[in-house]
């Protein structure tokens, strides 16, 4: 219970250190304990404190109260009267859930600790509060001059007057958790932007809801509209604590985040007489518990979603990656989906000539109104593939110029088995970079073989990135390269940097031919709370739209044939 008037009202008044407003004191016994040591003192002008191990006694302004059992169980005190070291923080964490409120002066007695790299008072003794004041938020913009770190304002109530983005939502309905960075989204190192990682971590924070239960009922950013990676706020104030491995912003204002990314609900106008596309289905399976839907009701979700994805797309030809690899069973799933809400004969699939053994493989569907296969599919048997591409040659049936699809799925950045050169070189590329090469290196081969190639799919590998290289190297262009902005040339978010690992690449003749190329926004821009796992997330949020079907947006191409 919160201390009543009438006690305040006892306690006698105390003279307190510039800059803080005087109030009741305690009693003598108790308030009259001076502090030992400031609390810069015991953070110390380096990452763990010098007086680890002692106890202390440390006077300051109670900032942010987290003191119940779903919170963090304690609260922050600052120093009103800083010392002249900018390189120590005025800031402290107090593990203790004696009763404060913010603006309580307090005098703490506790020992001085790390705790997973945040400075903090563990055990504490005493809690005396002995008046009020008042702390201003310090105000910080990001990144820090001179490469300085964000030490030197740990447990300290900041202020960000600058504009920030949200750049990663992955652990929002999880942990109530998104990160946001400076100067717009981030992109990835090796793709092409710009950018390097040392550049990103310092335009980035992690920022909490201040409680430590997982998947909370209510989750944050969610009223009146859910958060998409791009929106931005401004003015993001809260004390600067240490969790997770990283500086984390814990509110102590609620943020209010501009809807500065809309959601589109359809992709972008991309011309032609012939639309092409390729998509990611994030393990399509229709057998249950494998690597998909678990249960028949996620199952549903998951094909409504994605039927509403690819007739938001309405593309003649759709290469298809991840899904299950059991004969046509799967990709006969999805078409018999998509004809039942587009008409009895709209799309069919070619059949894979070989799928390989791996779980999951590429898939291709048409609509046989609008083009023709030109002889077999056809695929490689080279062991270099983990999923053998599908390439098929099609003819617009009103007549013109044909064009082969040739869809991939190259080797994951994962380093599970990796060995030799598929080992992580540390050039920012992942694990299995060479396998990937070699993988560009075939699929440029096959181009070579076929009239007007259209290489898409997923190729594991951003835009600047050595397999990406390899096929424009080999006279392939990419055509996201040439028609969407650079802002907006990202298919995954990854660790809460956006890039392109959904790719469409034109022979030169051919891409003559492309008149428009969009990626849709559908997926990797949105919480993944909303995808259609029944697990972990609140049911209010499922919809059977486009929005959250997969990981990866989809590509698409207008192609003019005649």
């Amino acid at each position: 219970m919160r201390r009543t008037a009438a006690a305040l009202a006892t306690v006698l008044t105390a003279g307190l250190a510039a800059g803080v407003q005087t109030a009741a004191a305690a009693e003598p016994s108790t308030c009259g304990i001076p502090a030992d040591h400031q609390i810069a003192e015991v953070q110390g002008s380096g990452s763990t404190t010098p007086l680890a191990g002692q106890t202390v006694r440390v006077e300051g302004v109670v900032t942010a109260d987290l003191q119940r059992s779903d919170q963090l169980k304690g609260f922050f005190v600052q120093d009103p009267a800083p010392d002249a070291d900018p390189r120590t923080s005025d800031g402290l964490f107090v593990y203790s859930t004696t009763d404060v409120a913010v603006g309580d002066r307090v005098l703490v007695t506790g020992k001085a600790v790390e705790y997973n790299g945040l400075t903090e008072l563990s055990p504490v003794s005493a809690v005396d509060v002995c008046g009020t004041g008042k702390v201003a938020p310090t105000a910080v913009r990001l990144p820090l001059k001179g490469g300085a770190g964000l030490e030197q304002y740990e447990g300290m109530l900041l202020r960000f007057g600058q504009r920030l983005t949200a750049t990663e939502t992955y652990q929002l309905g999880r942990y109530g958790q998104i990160t946001v960075s400076a100067g717009g989204r981030l992109f990835q190192p090796t793709d092409g932007h710009g950018t390097t990682q040392a550049g990103n971590d310092a335009r980035r924070l992690l920022v909490d809801d201040g409680s430590n239960v997982q998947n909370p009922a209510t989750i944050p950013y969610t009223d009146p509209r859910v958060l998409r990676i791009g929106d931005a706020t401004t003015g993001l104030t809260g004390v600067l604590t240490y969790q997770f491995g990283a500086y984390t912003l814990q509110p102590t204002r609620p943020a209010r985040f501009d809807n500065a990314n809309p959601g589109r609900k359809r992709p972008q106008n991309v011309g032609g007489d012939v639309r092409v596309a390729g998509f990611n289905t994030l393990n399509w399976f229709t057998t249950l518990d494998r690597r998909g839907a678990d249960t028949a009701e996620e199952q549903e979700r998951q094909l409504a979603k994605l039927t509403a994805a690819l007739r938001g797309l309405d593309a003649d030809v759709v290469g298809l990656m991840e899904v299950e690899n059991n004969g046509d069973t799967a990709v006969g799933a999805i078409v018999d989906r998509l004809n039942q809400a587009a008409g009895a004969g709209t799309y069919t699939w070619v059949r894979h000539p070989y799928p390989g053994t791996d779980e999951i493989h590429v898939a291709l569907i048409y609509r046989p109104s609008k083009v023709t296969p030109v002889g077999d599919a056809r695929s490689s048997q080279d062991p270099v593939f983990d999923r053998p591409p599908l390439v098929q040659t099609f003819r617009p049936r009103a007549g013109g110029t044909a064009f082969t699809m040739i869809v991939n799925h190259l080797k994951s950045k994962g380093c599970g088995g990796a060995t030799g050169p598929d080992q992580d070189q540390g050039d920012g590329q992942g694990c299995y970079n060479a396998r990937r090469v070699a993988q560009a290196g075939a699929v440029a081969d096959l181009a070579a073989g076929v009239p007007n190639p259209l290489v898409v799919g997923d190729l594991n590998a951003y835009t600047a990135e050595d397999p990406v290289k390899a096929l424009t190297g080999a006279g392939l262009v990419g055509q996201t390269q040439r028609f969407v902005r650079p802002g907006q040339r990202y298919s995954y978010v990854f660790d809460g940097q956006s890039g392109e690992l959904d790719h469409a690449l034109a022979g030169r003749a051919l891409s003559r031919r492309v008149t428009g190329a969009t990626i849709w926004h559908i997926n990797s821009d949105e919480p993944v709370f909303l995808d259609y796992n029944t697990e972990y997330n609140p049911p209010a949020f499922y919809r059977p739209d486009a929005f959250r079907s997969s990981d990866h947006d989809p590509v698409l191409l207008g192609l003019d044939l005649r």
